[in-house]
Formats: structure tokens, C-alpha cells, sequence
């Protein structure tokens, strides 16, 4: 049994095997914690499998988890499906709809380096069986990368987060069935180049004010985070710098955050992020990435024009074959730590070993 938690170990559910729930979320209702993402169960440095579907542990500590198994699963016998475990399906996020009484779930796939979209699928019980609402759906006929959701409790409007790789980060207001988007957006974050353009937004909300983390570009290198807050989803985003205090690598401790969970009925807040710890291989491949992609993106920034709104379309073709990857992302690890505050400004320091207990008030 385990009584803390220890950053960066690798984490073992209540069956002594290592959590596979990678670009995860962290779901709570009825006094049980879901954590959910990427199963790499499977997957291999220069393997065909990036994933084996969304895996589910849950946990009333947050210190042990049991696995649930598949929520959602691949299908790995249809080539022409998104979620076949050869394409790249990263960070699965689920809300709730009061309004239908659907649990309403988000995937990012990637299913080349020129095609990125959102898949969208809903079920009656949060442990599934879900359904396909959306197969393939680019917002505003866009790529979409890494983004969050968010329900807000007192309207009930739900919001999109997501990054148009590797260019700029739109928020966009969903319709009253969290399915798609609705005709209000903002564009924010612009006319950045990676290194510096902005991924991984994990959006948080403490007392009437959001903040939003996100993770520089450069593969699977680490790289400074950043915080913003802001009142208004569609308004100013005010950049608060890097949150990570005492890090003299300016990696976020080697991390990458990817959500933000609140702990009900306190104060604490804990930023949960991934460890990918890649090998010299992969460092030297990302490297060589980000030059292309940069000599790129100053090309696409010449040309690039506002986009339009008409209505999204389901048209983006599928490679229809089996795609090799190089990154053996099932051996990352899991980095959570507490969120502190300075003022209004949220810090995050680094502990080896630490208690919910320590930091709840």
C-alpha cells in the first residue's frame, strides 16, 4: 500500500504492474477518482503501436489505484479507424453534460505529420461503452493538437482549449451538447515559433480566476512551462512566467504538465504532469524536428490566413497504414506535485516524496 507519492518513480497499481495512463486526465465524482489516458501497454521503441486505447485506474486516495481496464478500445483490426493503435491518439479528456446526461470524451489523433483532429464520442456511464458522435472533426476546419476542456459549474458552458500546431491556441465556446464547437472563438498565443509556441494547455479555475499551464514546443524534450490567467475565456491572457520554482534546468522538472486536479472541498491544488524521458536517439530526432518545423512554420506564417467559419467537415483522409515510431513512450513516468501560491500566482516546487496531507488547509 502506498501511503504518499513520489514524483517521477515509477507508480504501480493495487496488481504491482506500472500505471499505463499517459497524457492523462483525472476524472472525480461520487467520492472515487478516475484517472484515465494513453495505454502503452504494447508499445515499443520502432514499433507499429502508439497505444492500446483509454485506460481507466480508480483510487479514493489518490495514492492507490486500481486498474479498471479499457474505457475506450483501439481497433486494431480497421486501418481506416482513428483509433487504430498504429496512429498517434493522445490525451483523452472527459466533462459531463448535465443538459444530456452524457459523459462526453475528447481524443486527439494524429494520424500524420500533415493531418491532426479531434475525435468525439459520448456515453451514458463514465466507464463507457462509448459511442462515436464525431469520427474525424477539425474545428473551423483547423488541425488540432493538445488541448483541455472545461465545464464551467455555475453556467454550465463548456470550453475547448486546443493548440493549431505549431501556430498559435484557440479557445472556442462548445454547443450545449459539448460535441462541437460553436461559432465563438479567440485566437491566442500568436505568431510564435516552436521552441516558444505554446502546447500542453491544462486549465484550472481558484476563486473566479482561470489559469492556464502550458509546455513549450520541442518534441519530447522538456522544456520551461508557462502560466497565464485570465477572467474572461475569450479575453487578455496575462502571462505570470514559469511556475516551476528552484529548477536550474528550466525543464519543469523534467515534466510536462498535463492536467490540473482540485482536490474537493480544499485548497489544494495538484499539477500532474509526464515524465518521457527520452533516450539520446530520440533527443537527436527532436532536435532535427524542431529545425524542419521551424523552416516550416516561417513559410506557413507568410501565408497563413484567418480562417473562416464555416461549418467543420468530416473529410480528413486516413494513412490506411501501419506507421513505425521511434519513441518507446509506454517507460514514462508520472510527475505530480503541489501547487502553491505566491499571492495569486501559482508556484510549483519539487518534493521527492509528499502527503496530500501536508498541504491541505
Amino acid at each position: 500500500m502506498n501511503n504518499s507519492i513520489k514524483p517521477g518513480q515509477v507508480w504501480f497499481d493495487t496488481n504491482g504492474k506500472p500505471i499505463q495512463a499517459h497524457g492523462f486526465s483525472v476524472f472525480f465524482k461520487d467520492g472515487l477518482y478516475y484517472w484515465y489516458g494513453e495505454n502503452k501497454e504494447y508499445t515499443k521503441s520502432f514499433g507499429t503501436v502508439w497505444h492500446w486505447g483509454v485506460r481507466c485506474y480508480t483510487s479514493k486516495d489518490l495514492y492507490n489505484w486500481e486498474d479498471k481496464g479499457l474505457i475506450i478500445p483501439p481497433q486494431p483490426d480497421d486501418l481506416h479507424s482513428p483509433l487504430h493503435p498504429t496512429y498517434c491518439m493522445d490525451r483523452p479528456h472527459i466533462i459531463y453534460c448535465e443538459k444530456t446526461k452524457k459523459y462526453v470524451a475528447w481524443l486527439k489523433i494524429m494520424a500524420s505529420t500533415t493531418s491532426q483532429f479531434m475525435s468525439v464520442m459520448q456515453a451514458d456511464d463514465f466507464m463507457g461503452p462509448y459511442e462515436v458522435v464525431h469520427k474525424m472533426y477539425k474545428p473551423y476546419q483547423m488541425d488540432s493538437g493538445d488541448f483541455s476542456l472545461y465545464v464551467d459549474q455555475e453556467t454550465n458552458k463548456a470550453y475547448f482549449i486546443f493548440e493549431r500546431p505549431h501556430f498559435e491556441m484557440v479557445t472556442a465556446t462548445l454547443t450545449d451538447d459539448y460535441t462541437e464547437v460553436s461559432e465563438e472563438y479567440s485566437r491566442h498565443f500568436q505568431q510564435m515559433l516552436p521552441p516558444h509556441t505554446r502546447e500542453a494547455p491544462a486549465h484550472f479555475e481558484r476563486n473566479g480566476k482561470h489559469y492556464l499551464f502550458t509546455s513549450g514546443t520541442s518534441g519530447y524534450l522538456p522544456n520551461p512551462s508557462k502560466i497565464a490567467t485570465f477572467t474572461d475565456f475569450h479575453g487578455e491572457y496575462m502571462d505570470l512566467g514559469d511556475p516551476h520554482i528552484g529548477d536550474p534546468t528550466g525543464t519543469s522538472f523534467s515534466s510536462q504538465i498535463t492536467c490540473v486536479l482540485n482536490i474537493p472541498g480544499t485548497d489544494l491544488y495538484i499539477a500532474c504532469a509526464d515524465r518521457w524521458k527520452p533516450g539520446k536517439l530520440n533527443q537527436w530526432m527532436a532536435m532535427k524536428s524542431l529545425k524542419m518545423i521551424e523552416r516550416g512554420m516561417k513559410r506557413r506564417n507568410n501565408k497563413i490566413n484567418d480562417v473562416n467559419n464555416e461549418s467543420p467537415k468530416e473529410t480528413v483522409p486516413l494513412p490506411g497504414k501501419l506507421k513505425r515510431h521511434f519513441d518507446n513512450t509506454s517507460k514514462s513516468t508520472y510527475v505530480w506535485l503541489p501547487i502553491e501560491w505566491q499571492g495569486d500566482k501559482p508556484v510549483i516546487r519539487w518534493h521527492d516524496e509528499w502527503r496530500l496531507e501536508d498541504f491541505m488547509k
